[in-house]
């Protein structure tokens, strides 16, 4: 069963566009991280300075491997100090997909 993991980050609004240029730098390298499926950066619609990564991963396990890794702690070393507020995460499990 996949893993979806929500982070929910808000940043100072002089911080938005080098948060934004980190991004584009290490978007590829965590999308072809091993089991990470899906990864998408949302805006959120009321504060432009409030984004979230979207990310599916195969497992609890491969997830928690690209959290212990060397690149995410220096990236995220990176990312943290552009924060308004301490970011907060969500790892969830679907219970049910309806479709009509």
């Amino acid at each position: 069963m996949s893993l979806l993991r929500i982070v929910r980050m808000h940043f100072r609004p002089e911080s938005l566009s080098d948060f934004l240029q980190l991004f584009d730098e290490v978007k590829q390298h965590i999308r072809n991280f091993p089991g990470c499926e899906e990864l998408k950066l949302m805006q959120d619609a009321g504060n432009p300075c409030v984004l979230y990564t979207h990310s599916r991963w195969n497992s609890e396990a491969d997830l928690n491997r690209y959290r212990d890794s060397d690149f995410f702690a220096h990236t995220w070393k990176r990312t943290k100090v552009l924060f308004e507020e301490k970011a907060q995460a969500f790892s969830l499990l679907q219970l049910q997909d309806v479709r009509n």
